[in-house]
């Protein structure tokens, strides 16, 4: 009895596998041209660079806002120390935020400042497929001058890139 040696695969099991490497291949190269430009966070923010003759915070510092639903506060920045910069998040369509600075300095003794930031709303459109967004341009910050000497808008335009600061603060000792 003779067995036959097989010699190779056979000309249609060549095109089945070359058939189901071109389906994986297509079904990568559709995964990744259907995947959206989404950003995961959406919220913009604020960030603020201490300046002057204190460039790192010492005190502790906390930063509260009223909710508008029921105006209770909300903590932002809890208990901050050492801190040469912060960010704080945008309001999506308010034309003004308020902000809460809460410093208490290392004797106990605590001060309140409030600031009220300024501002346009701009909607920002990525997909029909993303939540909505908005940019914002400040048009004028004012505060009180219990621990603050000035606050200097530095870059009025707020989008997602929060690297370079939007607002010089100047802590007074």
């Amino acid at each position: 009895m003779k067995t036959k040696k097989r010699q190779g695969k056979s000309s249609k099991e060549k095109t089945l596998r070359a058939a189901a490497l071109i389906m994986i291949l297509a079904g990568i190269v559709l995964a990744g041209c259907s995947s959206l430009d989404c950003p995961y966070m959406n919220r913009v923010y604020t960030k603020y660079q201490l300046e002057g003759d204190v460039k790192t915070l010492a005190d502790t510092l906390t930063v509260t806002t009223s909710r508008l639903t029921d105006d209770s506060d909300t903590i932002l920045l809890n208990q901050a120390i050492g801190v040469d910069s912060f960010e704080l998040p945008v309001s999506y369509m308010g034309d003004q935020d308020e902000f809460h600075f809460h410093i208490k300095r290392a004797d106990g003794e605590t001060f309140t400042d409030t600031v009220k930031v300024k501002k346009t709303n701009q909607t920002h459109f990525e997909s029909v497929d993303c939540n909505p967004s908005y940019f914002h341009t400040l048009t004028s910050v004012s505060y009180t001058k219990h621990t603050i000497d000035s606050i200097v808008i530095h870059n009025a335009q707020v989008n997602y890139d929060a690297s370079q600061p939007h607002f010089y603060i100047y802590f007074r000792y």
